[in-house]
């Protein structure tokens, strides 16, 4: 039963990346370079602030933590950066992290998966730092998706071709 679970838990998280990660590319592909760096005003991170604010996030909860590797995060600089990176960089730089993340899910024992370990000053459980990095990954997302959507005055299609008005149990 662990097993079935464990397997359910983990399919469920990376379909949730999964998604992230390709709303955010359809998201940055549609920006400048300028505005993927640009500052709806000083209290706002740019687009690019928060994609490597959810790699440091990603690397620190499950590389780090749950794949019980050194944590070597600078969470000031993740924020602090301006233009370091290109339009194509950044979202190279997130596939990779998130790619590393789903690979330390997908093999993560049940052991890990239950054991409490503190991650930023919290305990969790493995369960809780996999909780907590689709949500937080999630979270962001929608922030990128918002601040494109008010740039580009554009639907970003996210669904197209989907019809989300289905009632559940429908066909």
């Amino acid at each position: 039963m662990e097993e079935k679970f464990k397997e359910e838990f983990v399919q469920n998280a990376l379909y949730r990346i999964d998604e992230s990660t390709r709303m955010n590319r359809i998201s940055v592909t549609q920006l400048s370079e300028e505005e993927l760096w640009k500052r709806p005003n000083e209290s706002l991170n740019s687009i690019g602030n928060l994609i490597l604010h959810l790699c440091g996030n990603i690397t620190q909860y499950v590389i780090s933590s749950l794949g019980e590797n050194e944590d070597k995060r600078d969470r000031d600089l993740e924020f602090s950066a301006k233009e370091i990176y290109s339009k194509e960089e950044l979202v190279e730089k997130l596939t990779e992290t998130v790619e590393i993340a789903k690979r330390i899910i997908n093999d993560a024992s049940v052991e890990q998966l239950v054991r409490k370990r503190k991650v930023q000053g919290f305990y969790f459980s493995g369960i809780g730092v996999v909780l907590h990095a689709v949500e937080h990954y999630s979270y962001h997302t929608g922030q990128i998706a918002f601040y494109t959507k008010q740039l580009k005055n554009q639907d970003l299609g996210f669904y197209k071709g989907t019809d989300l008005n289905l009632k559940n149990g429908a066909k």
